[in-house]
């Protein structure tokens, strides 16, 4: 199954990272968080992606120009310019790189994939965000419902220590998720070829009118992920993934090195 990740926004929030590189080349243990998640969905065996690029995608690009010849020895030609790999790790991964323009919003993106999806069932996700979803169980929940669209509904960690008072006195306190509050939109979708018709185009935002609408139709389920999920939005978020992987603990870390 295909999967298709979004990259190309701005990420303001981390300015002090983006204004060189787009927010899915920041490194979490020095490695892009989108090898992060491509590493993911191929530890399921889902190994052909379609990226959409958009702010400094030229930077995307050439990573993964480079990625087989930097993950190998090299023997160079210097009189004629050839070059050779020799031994390496290089994942046997299939990458279409899709320019879908600077100002094009959410939705505008996933509809210019179209041509590179095709008419089959495929997967969606931001190139900005790591958890570890269950991938076969959640394309099988989608397969059960026979809707268009299956979104993946986490609960957020806290950004705060959450307090539980008993009159003036802290009964408990805890910096643990918000289990007790609402679900999320945590992308991960599984989607069918049929939502693209919910797109208008490229001043679409997926997470309005497609979405809202999907939801109105009858055609969008949750899948529910209690396991770890994690947006990397602000410097906040990057130091603390740096902090689980540098640990030794990051629990999106599925696949075996």
């Amino acid at each position: 199954m295909k999967v298709a990740i979004l990259a190309g926004g701005v990420g303001t929030r981390l300015a002090e990272e983006t204004e060189i590189k787009p927010k899915p080349m920041v490194e979490i243990g020095n490695r892009p968080i989108l090898w992060h998640i491509l590493k993911h969905y191929a530890r399921f065996g889902h190994e052909h992606f379609v990226i959409a690029l958009g702010y400094k995608g030229d930077v995307i690009k050439k990573y993964m120009l480079d990625y087989s010849h930097l993950a190998s020895h090299l023997r160079v030609q210097l009189g004629d310019g050839k070059v050779e790999t020799q031994g390496g790790s290089s994942p046997s991964w299939t990458i279409d790189l899709v320019d879908t323009g600077l100002e094009t919003l959410t939705g505008g993106r996933i509809k210019r994939l179209q041509p590179w999806i095709g008419d089959e069932t495929f997967m969606l996700t931001w190139g900005d965000g790591v958890a570890n979803v269950d991938l076969d169980r959640l394309i099988a929940f989608h397969r059960a419902h026979g809707k268009l669209a299956t979104v993946t509904a986490v609960r957020p960690p806290a950004r705060f220590g959450r307090l539980e008072l008993d009159g003036d006195r802290v009964a408990e306190f805890s910096e643990k998720p918000q289990l007790g509050e609402g679900w999320i939109n945590g992308a991960f979708f599984v989607l069918e070829p049929g939502v693209f018709d919910y797109i208008e185009g490229d001043t679409t935002q997926w997470e309005r009118e497609p979405m809202e609408q999907l939801a109105k139709n009858g055609e969008l389920m949750a899948y529910k992920h209690d396991g770890f999920w994690q947006c990397m939005d602000t410097l906040r978020d990057k130091r603390l993934l740096e902090t689980l992987w540098s640990a030794g603990n990051a629990p999106w870390k599925t696949w075996e090195d």
